[in-house]
């Protein structure tokens, strides 16, 4: 079953990411890209997780708004595009990893100048 939920997760966030590129026109989402998908064992609910170049919160904040305005549409979309019992329910959150990886880079250069490393 395990092999299951990790198939359709893939293909869930293959979808979500071409349908965000296709076919929503809020600005407030142009700049975002699905990182993962991450699905409850009954396949019922979806966690997907996005990331986009901005630091900034109001801009990360504003994404999140347009995502979860369109979750409706999204989830119709994908409803037609994928064959599943019930089409599970969207919950967007950030990915952070995406930042975190960026201040260790950071952490990493500066150290580097000051000839810790």
């Amino acid at each position: 079953m395990k092999h299951r939920i990790g198939r359709v997760e893939t293909q869930l966030q293959r979808e979500i990411d071409d349908i965000l590129l296709k076919l929503v026109n809020d600005p407030r989402v142009s700049g975002v890209t699905i990182t993962g998908v991450k699905l409850t064992g009954d396949l019922q609910q979806a966690t997907v997780y996005f990331s986009i170049l901005s630091d900034d919160q109001k801009a990360i904040d504003d994404a999140k708004a347009g995502l979860d305005k369109a979750s409706g549409m999204i989830r119709r979309e994908v409803g037609q595009r994928i064959r599943l019992f019930k089409v599970p329910t969207l919950e967007f959150k950030q990915d952070e990893s995406v930042q975190y990886g960026a201040h260790i880079d950071e952490l990493l250069a500066k150290a580097r100048k000051n000839g810790d490393l």
